[in-house]
Formats: structure tokens, sequence, C-alpha cells
């Protein structure tokens, strides 16, 4: 039985950062079947393996073989969910899909479709569909973008389960990708975070690290007690306007008890991915007590981070790898 687990941020098709973490936290190839193995220690992937990155195929191939030879764990992300939207046929509408094949979509998920053959890609979508959308292993939890007890039970409600493996068909779970319907929403909370509208409050809209113009803020649902749009809407440090002119700050004031409601109050600590963090973690913005942010941007130049988790019942910056071990270094030498 593990007596750790090493939480690792969104891969992203980043092969080489991810093999070369895993080296650096301990694990070692087995051959036939060849996986990675820890003697102690349990590798959990917080989702997002694919999609942007130079080795799609690569980082498949080692985190399947993880998982199927029990020397790791997964959640889903939004990018298996998207990719699994994007293979499958829409029921109610022959001829289109569950996610549509825009520009935009194409744009995203083109590396995907690139590095990939047909029967790759099959192989790994039909996987995607056993993946559980969260973990709850009693001391940690883990999820892909936000741990919301509310959503998540209705998730299980309506698929039977915490995976679309539960049910007979993805597309079966066409609610799923229908903006509409409360399942959507709930999976939306889960893989991809809560938003609030800007608007609604009095302040700009702002353009994404990929051009596009955002109405909605993602929600700091890890920051347990906040009540103000200040505290609570995730605009990303260096963002702009739609006049392309410097974002500035948000007004301090106070949200509704619908975008208050997703704070994280529970005495479990959560590890996710999914924000784009770079540098090293702040506390508050990156980590709080019970909860610790992993994704730190390995495939935008950023660094491939794992949270080792040893038992705690609270947050210990120090646990980051590399992060944390940087940092005692840094601060040793001072």
């Amino acid at each position: 039985m593990a007596q750790g687990y090493d939480i690792i941020g969104d891969v992203h098709g980043c092969a080489d950062k991810l093999e070369e973490l895993l080296g650096d936290l301990g694990y070692s190839v087995v051959q036939s079947p060849c996986f990675y193995w820890h003697p102690d220690r349990q590798a959990i992937f917080v989702g997002d393996l694919i999609d942007r990155g130079p080795s799609q195929l690569r980082v498949l191939e080692v985190v399947k073989a993880m998982v199927d030879a029990g020397s790791a764990k997964i959640v889903m992300g939004n990018h298996e969910f998207n990719a699994l939207a994007y293979a499958t046929e829409d029921p109610r509408n022959p001829g289109s899909f569950l996610r549509q094949h825009d520009t935009k979509n194409d744009r995203q998920h083109a590396a995907f479709l690139e590095q990939l053959n047909v029967e790759q890609k099959s192989h790994y979508l039909a996987w995607f569909r056993t993946i559980p959308l969260w973990l709850d292993l009693g001391e940690v939890r883990i999820v892909h973008a936000c741990w919301h007890q509310t959503s998540m039970n209705l998730i299980e409600q309506q698929l039977g389960g915490n995976r679309f493996s539960s049910i007979e068909s993805f597309a079966g779970a066409a609610r799923a990708t229908d903006a509409p319907s409360p399942l959507y929403a709930a999976i939306e909370t889960v893989l991809k975070g809560p938003e609030l509208d800007l608007a609604k409050y009095g302040a700009k809209r702002f353009k994404d690290k990929d051009g596009n113009v955002r109405r909605e803020a993602r929600v700091r649902w890890w920051r347990g007690g906040a009540t103000t749009l200040k505290q609570l809407a995730e605009v990303p440090q260096g963002s702009r306007d739609e006049a392309d002119k410097p974002y500035g700050e948000l007004p301090d004031v106070l949200v509704d008890e619908t975008d208050q409601s997703y704070s994280y109050e529970g005495p479990v600590p959560v590890i996710y991915g999914h924000y784009w963090r770079t540098g090293v973690p702040v506390e508050h913005e990156d980590w709080t007590r019970s909860t610790a942010c992993v994704d730190f941007s390995a495939v935008n130049g950023g660094t491939m981070v794992a949270y080792r988790w040893n038992g705690e019942s609270t947050i210990d910056w120090r646990n980051y790898h590399p992060h944390g071990r940087n940092l005692i270094e840094q601060t040793s030498k001072s």
C-alpha cells in the first residue's frame, strides 16, 4: 500500500518534463510490462494529459501504463472531456458533434488530432470514459478544477457514478454538453471551475491568455470565507481589457450568496490543477491550509510540478516539488 501520493499537475503532452519529474521523484522504469513505479508511493494525475504539447502519444502511453499497473491514479481534466465530446456525434443532430468542430475548438484540439492515428485515438478515448471525475481518498481529495459537493452529488445522481462509463454510452450524456442542463453546469464546475459574471458587479471584460474576450471570471473557490468581487474573481495578472489596455483592479464590492457558495470550507485537503499558475507557489493564490494547485504551466515554459502528500491534514508548501525543495535550499543559503 502506498505510503504517500505524488499529485502531478497538468501535463498537456509534455512527455520529457513528465518523465524527468517522475525520475526526480524516485520512480523507476519496470520492464515487462514497461511502466514507472515507486516502492513506497503512488502518483496521481489531475487530468489534462492532452492538447497543446509535442508528445501527446508518449504521455498517454506512460500514464495509462502506470494506471493499469496500479502505480498511479488519475482524474479527468476538461481536455479529456472535451476530446470525448469532440469525437462523439450528437444523437439529436446527426452529422454534428457534442463539441462543435469550429475554428476555436479545432485549434485547441489540433495537437491530439495530428499526433495520434485513428486507432490510437479510439483506444485512448475509450480509456477516457473510464476515468473518474474526482477522487476522495478519505484523507485527501483530488479534482481537476473545483471541489463542489453539490455539483458532485448531481453528477453521481445523473450518471450513476462519477465517470462516463457508468452510463450506456457517452452520447447518453449529451445533456452534459447542453448548456441549459443542470448536468452541464455541474460538470463545468468540477472540470473547468465556477465562473461569475463581471458585468453583474460593474466590472469590465478581459482578454484571456488565448486572446478571447471573457465576460465571466473564474471563482477563487479555494479562498474560504471570501465575499467580495476583488477576493473571488480570478482575472490573471497582466490581463488586458477589450481596448487592449491593462485591466486594472477589480472593485471591492460584495457578491451574492450564489457566487460565495463555491468557497471550499471542508476539513480534507484538496489538490487540483487547471489554473495555469506561474513562478513559485504563493499562499492564498496557489495554496491555502486546505487546498493546493499543481498546474504551473508546464506546456507554456513553466514547471512540471507535483505535491508530495504524506498524510498531512493541512497543506505544507515544502511538499511542492520541485518548488518547495528549491525554496528550502534558497532559505538555508541566506
